[in-house]
């Protein structure tokens, strides 16, 4: 798999750009502010609907402009399919797929990425919103419907927490309040959880031995790296169900709903729904000892990288759920950030992949092991480089 054409509109800092791309490696080049790092975080956003920068829509439209364009042709397989996403800031995305309109969930799957930036560090050193948001986005484009799955769920979740607000505020005015309602959203979160949930924990079982050999291959083999998740279903969140359980759905939305039973009194009090995989954390151990707080700045950054790679591993194929197309890996501004130990291993790791993006300030950035095609960057220009 691999990108072939891009155009953009009024995306970021371009107001139009058109470029071609082949497979192997290209590097974008250009000095910090001149639009490297907008040209693959449009073609990642393709990728998951999401940006590794910012949390929502806004930024991405261009100031002044309404909305923002972005056009992809993706060679997969022997065909050719062009992807096309319309991002208008507070409002849904509209698509098409090979000129016909189409559900924007239609185009996940498509085309599938693996980042890796500078903002990876949080996934080690910062809060488990992110280390969440890493195994959903894993998640959708290993099996896309998961994205309907995830967006159930927060919707139910908002739901079920105002439901829980009136009723705290009710409680508190000296009222009982009708909570009849709340059995309802409890089996609607409950559900949808569960799948969520389970996708997650059978996600890191398979995650778990790439994470392990690329976190060898990166450091050099100083330290056994290892994944796991921490659910909370339990009052305190300490005691700890057995993994095999919760992979299976069935099981884990009967424990969801006795936990919210257990706890719905202190959910009340509150306002917040309490239990659940908005709840729950990943665990990244080093040498037995948490990553988060333990590990140094290099062995976070190694971690990080083992992450991405092992992302790619499991999307390459023989490893893939569904075994379609290896993925687009992007490498922003990351070389500047590692020393010449962890830079050489990781441009030895990724020269092979069918396509590889490198953003890149100047080009002694890019190790003289990736060669190929460089693009500048400047003024919200690209052209070809010498």
């Amino acid at each position: 798999m691999y990108v072939s054409d891009l155009a953009l509109t009024d995306f970021r800092s371009y107001r139009e750009v058109v470029i071609s791309l082949e497979a192997g490696i290209t590097a974008f080049v250009g000095q910090n502010g001149q639009g490297k790092t907008n040209l693959v975080e449009s073609i990642a956003y393709l990728s998951t609907f999401s940006s590794h920068r910012v949390a929502g829509d806004a930024a991405l439209v261009r100031a002044g402009a309404e909305r923002a364009i972005v056009q992809a042709k993706v060679q997969r397989g022997g065909r050719s399919n062009l992807l096309e996403l319309e991002i208008v800031a507070g409002r849904a995305n509209r698509a098409r797929l090979n000129r016909s309109p189409t559900r924007p969930r239609e185009l996940l799957g498509q085309l599938r990425c693996v980042l890796f930036a500078p903002e990876d560090l949080a996934l080690i050193k910062g809060d488990p919103d992110g280390r969440r948001r890493f195994c959903d986005d894993l998640l959708t484009l290993l099996g896309p419907r998961m994205a309907g799955v995830r967006s159930d769920y927060e919707r139910v979740v908002k739901q079920r927490n105002a439901l829980l607000k009136t009723a705290g505020a009710a409680r508190r005015a000296g009222s009982d309040g009708d909570i009849r309602t709340l059995d309802v959203w409890d089996a609607k979160a409950a559900a949808t959880g569960a799948q969520l949930l389970a996708g997650r924990v059978r996600l890191l079982r398979d995650l778990r031995p790439h994470v392990q050999h690329a976190y060898e291959q990166v450091s050099g083999g100083q330290g056994t790296a290892e994944v796991s998740y921490r659910a909370s279903l339990s009052s305190g969140g300490d005691d700890q169900v057995a993994e095999e359980e919760l992979t299976q759905p069935d099981a884990v939305e009967a424990k969801l709903l006795e936990a919210m039973g257990r706890l719905r009194a202190r959910e009340i009090e509150r306002g917040v729904s309490l239990v659940g995989p908005h709840r729950d954390d990943v665990e990244l151990t080093l040498g037995g000892l948490p990553a988060k707080g333990y590990a140094s700045h290099g062995e976070s950054w190694s971690f990080a990288l083992a992450l991405r790679l092992a992302s790619y591993e499991l999307l390459k194929g023989e490893g893939s759920w569904d075994g379609d197309g290896e993925p687009v890996l992007i490498l922003d501004d990351v070389f500047a950030e590692l020393d010449t130990r962890r830079r050489e291993r990781l441009a030895e790791l990724v020269a092979p992949a069918e396509q590889v993006l490198i953003t890149a300030a100047v080009p002694q950035d890019v190790p003289a092991t990736l060669t190929g095609v460089r693009l500048d960057v400047a003024d919200g220009k690209v052209t070809r480089g010498d």
